[in-house]
């Protein structure tokens, strides 16, 4: 190995290392704010994607009819809770989101023309995916949102081992790439950079950028910093944590279904692609202590750079050395950190 090789693999490293990025701050929020670990992360991820590349042949993505049949039950139970003689108030909203909005979008994309606009593709491709996040959140976790983290964490495994099931149904098992949205190219001395790569950095940092400014100067992110802190307090001060994990799931959604919407001209996704790529990011947010931002991004990084430099050295191998790397980190905090009895 010799220099330019190991600048390109660092720029290839960094590349990769920002979409983990991104998903092991989506998993430090989730768990900060809801204390599920967010295991169907990364099937977001496969989701965008996949849907997006449907999107470009000009079908109507499975996504869509999963989003108005989980819109239906989410409406079915609201309906229910009202019978029984729970309040009314906000129930129309609710109707509004849960049914009328995704049948509206349904007849949208029936009506709608094929459009060769990447950037039409992308918004209804988050159109349809990122509502998900709520949707599941108020169907799968808010019932049991009071529950130990061990029971949170097996509906998290029940709901990634459904969600790769469907998307089997939806996308099939041929993989998808979708074209670049951007074919310039930059040298710089032995680098070779695609307009692609510099799509993901670019839109990665601004994400990361606009989540700091969001929960240092909004109402609603300082509301979320609380609500991670004490659960409790932010209850007594007036912010529900049923919102709180709604906006949470939106904002994870958000960022999956960006991060596969990224990466589809770099690599061929398929319908079980999210889980490694989610799995990477959850080593980065282990590296934060599922608490910490900063250090879960700059995980994230030496997550991307170590693979990239072990699949030089030893690609059949490459897993096992990223995966390996959570081990230490482990030990390390078993060592330095003091146990605490979750509250019953």
């Amino acid at each position: 190995m010799d220099l330019d090789i190991a600048l390109i693999l660092t720029q290839d490293g960094i590349t990769t290392g920002a979409v983990y990025a991104l998903l092991a701050i989506a998993l430090v929020l989730v768990f900060a704010v809801t204390r599920v670990i967010f295991i169907p992360q990364g099937e977001y991820v496969a989701y965008g994607a996949l849907t997006m590349a449907m999107l470009q042949q000009g079908k109507v993505p499975g996504t869509l009819w999963l989003l108005v049949a989980m819109g239906a039950f989410a409406a079915l139970l609201d309906g229910i809770r009202v019978m029984r003689g729970g309040a009314r108030g906000g129930l129309a909203a609710s109707l509004g989101w849960t049914v009328a909005y995704p049948l509206a979008l349904a007849a949208l994309l029936y009506a709608m023309p094929a459009t060769q606009s990447i950037i039409v593709q992308a918004a209804l491709t988050l159109a349809i995916l990122v509502p998900l996040g709520p949707l599941m959140y108020r169907l799968a976790y808010q019932p049991v949102a009071e529950g130990s983290v061990l029971v949170l964490l097996i509906v998290s495994v029940a709901i990634h081992v459904s969600m790769v099931g469907l998307g089997l149904l939806f996308f099939g098992a041929e993989g998808s790439r979708t074209p670049a949205f951007s074919d310039a190219q930059f040298s710089v001395g032995a680098l070779a950079i695609s307009g692609q790569q510099v799509w993901v950095v670019v839109a990665s940092a601004a994400l990361i950028v606009g989540l700091w400014l969001f929960f240092d100067r909004s109402l609603y992110g300082k509301a979320l910093r609380a609500t991670a802190i004490n659960r409790n307090g932010a209850r007594l001060m007036g912010f529900s944590p049923v919102f709180a994990g709604k906006l949470t799931f939106v904002l994870a959604a958000f960022i999956g279904v960006l991060s596969g919407i990224l990466i589809a001209p770099l690599t061929t996704i398929y319908y079980d692609t999210g889980f490694l790529i989610g799995l990477k990011g959850f080593v980065a947010a282990i590296i934060g202590g599922l608490a910490s931002y900063p250090i879960a991004a700059a995980g994230a990084l030496l997550v991307g750079v170590l693979e990239s430099f072990s699949s030089f050295w030893a690609s059949a191998y490459k897993e096992v050395f990223v995966f390996t790397l959570i081990i230490p980190v482990l030990v390390w905090r078993s060592l330095t950190s003091h146990h605490i009895e979750e509250d019953e």
